[in-house]
């Protein structure tokens, strides 16, 4: 379902993304070409700044937001999800925060106020709150980063999970085309 939020503003989603008909997109959210947006996934853009301000929420091109996500950010702030990117089941995305360009976010994972840099990968059951992770940087299932994480414990990102980030991408592009042909059979 594609909504107005109080403001006036509306969803642009591009013609070969597809979003399912159970997602809620509410407001100011861009969303770019081949996204696939999962059952129930909720993207609200709708609370504003002191001043009425309100930040877009943005999915980049080629990435795919699964079953249950819920996307949103406090006083309007800005959420940036890149392209080719992954947030996988029942993960929370709350802005502030930017998610960049070929990252794999984990099952249940909880991002706020926060910068994920490119081609890294966080792995299933994650809370990233108040701290930057660089770009190839790999966090294991269940790890917490806080603003007093040590960063120099945390590794790079192993072959075997770039491969599988790269192949849950392919497959919601695949699956974005597919829904799109069969949408009106429903």
């Amino acid at each position: 379902m594609l909504r107005k939020n109080p403001r006036g503003d509306y969803p642009v989603v591009h013609e070969t993304a597809f979003v399912d008909p159970t997602a809620v997109l509410c407001g100011l959210v861009t969303v770019g070409e081949h996204v696939f947006i999962g059952p129930y996934a909720v993207i609200r853009a709708d609370e504003v700044d002191e001043d009425g301000g309100m930040e877009p929420i943005i999915i980049g091109a080629n990435s795919n937001i699964q079953d249950g996500v819920v996307i949103h950010s406090k006083d309007g702030a800005a959420v940036t999800i890149g392209e080719h990117t992954s947030i996988a089941h029942r993960s929370i995305v709350h802005g502030p925060c930017k998610v960049g360009h070929h990252v794999f976010i984990g099952f249940n994972s909880v991002l706020f106020n926060c910068v994920v840099g490119d081609n890294a990968v966080v792995r299933h059951n994650c809370v990233v709150d108040g701290h930057d992770i660089p770009e190839g940087f790999y966090l294991t299932s269940a790890t917490v980063v806080t603003g007093a994480t040590d960063l120099s414990v945390l590794q790079s990102v192993p072959q075997s999970a770039r491969e599988f980030s790269e192949s849950v991408v392919h497959t919601n592009v695949t699956l974005a085309q597919a829904y799109r042909r069969i949408q009106n059979e429903f």
